[in-house]
């Protein structure tokens, strides 16, 4: 059992909640170990749904005095309940819900009610460095960060289920495509093609799919949590890219779904892993506890780029060698050109921090301590 950073007492005591995360995220364990005590509602459960869907007043009937808090697990199976839920709200002010979901699609697609701003939103990501130890990048860039897998004694196997459960109960049970095989096949490219900029025209030509139908495909991924846009940063003097770059939730699942073997240091695919688990904790970072803050990246079209750019003011370039050189800084030159900058990083394998002129090197592990020590913005 880790103990994830997402502070839920403290956020639960200001207003209800969604909290939404992929599958086997941990959002039901972490919820029974943080509220032990609390009312329970699981939309799994058959006689729970049938109930609810057919009364959903039931639910407002059942509760005592005594219940402060409902936790409401899966509640995009049954959005109709979520009136009941405003109505409960809007007569006891001290009441709250927390509202659990592997989707947002219903919700957003759909005519929920999503409580006018009673209820605050907030993800569940995979286990992030800040829980399992600085020192485990490669643990997580190969068996990623869902708590059942990264531990697990048949990770490889874990992995393999996990993907064919998201397509049978995720998107065929939920009919979010009339093609099963079409959609996993544009799954396994847009893997191939992760931590990239998205170019539909290449993967609906690798899948056989129309560019139209990739579109509709991407925005399932992220309604269904898989995957996360990463938009480019523009207000630069020289031209700039109009195209996010993709990721998926989770180093793991991407491996498998892109069908790579174990990655290590020094591969041709531990680069962009690299990245891309600092880009998730990046992101974690600010879904936990800074969501005022910004993300980017920049990229010319003479293709000067620098992977991430925190609140258009701290520049970060990934570099997985061990030795960072005078061409690893092109990027970060170019874009202190461009713009003010307050820090400029380099992440690397090198074994100890150093500085180059304004720029500071520091290894993987230092960085993701100082991210999560809440000294990037403010060193």
């Amino acid at each position: 059992m880790y103990r994830r950073t997402i502070y839920l007492n403290d956020i639960v005591k200001r207003k209800s909640i969604f909290l939404l995360g992929p599958r086997q995220t941990g959002k039901s364990t972490l919820l029974k170990t943080v509220f032990p005590d609390c009312r329970y509602i699981d939309l799994l459960e058959a006689d729970t749904f049938r109930e609810l869907s057919a009364f959903p007043e039931s639910m407002r009937q059942r509760l005592t005095p005594a219940d402060r808090l409902i936790i409401i697990d899966e509640i995009q199976k049954l959005p109709s309940l979520l009136d009941e839920v405003q109505l409960l709200i809007d007569r006891n002010r001290d009441l709250r819900f927390i509202l659990t979901g592997s989707s947002a699609r219903r919700l957003k697609r759909g005519s929920a009610n999503l409580l006018g701003g009673r209820a605050l939103f907030y993800n569940l990501h995979p286990l992030t460095s800040a829980e399992v130890g600085h020192e485990r990048h490669l643990d997580r860039i190969n068996r990623g960060g869902l708590p059942s897998i990264l531990d697990s004694s048949a990770a490889q196997q874990d992995l393999n289920a996990y993907v064919g459960t998201y397509l049978k109960e995720e998107i065929q049970a939920e009919g979010l495509t009339r093609s099963i095989g079409n959609f996993s096949r544009v799954l396994h490219f847009a893997a191939q093609l992760n931590a990239e900029q998205v170019n539909y025209t290449k993967i609906g030509n690798d899948a056989q799919v129309p560019p139209r139908t990739i579109r509709d495909y991407f925005q399932i991924f992220s309604d269904t949590l898989v995957g996360h846009t990463l938009p480019p940063w523009r207000q630069s003097k020289r031209k700039a890219v109009a195209t996010d770059k993709f990721y998926f939730f989770d180093l793991g699942v991407a491996r498998n779904l892109a069908q790579i073997g174990t990655i290590a240091p020094g591969t041709s695919d531990y680069g962009k892993a690299l990245e891309h688990l600092i880009f998730l904790e990046l992101l974690a970072y600010r879904d936990y506890l800074d969501q005022d803050m910004t993300l980017n990246f920049w990229r010319t079209t003479s293709q000067l780029e620098v992977d991430f750019l925190v609140n258009g003011a701290i520049a970060i370039e990934v570099k997985a060698s061990g030795r960072v050189g005078a061409s690893d800084l092109r990027g970060l030159k170019a874009l202190a050109e461009e713009t003010t900058l307050k820090r400029q990083i380099v992440v690397s394998h090198e074994p100890t921090g150093r500085r180059i002129d304004a720029v500071e090197v520091m290894p993987v592990a230092d960085f993701l301590a100082m991210l999560w020590q809440g000294r990037l913005l403010s060193d």
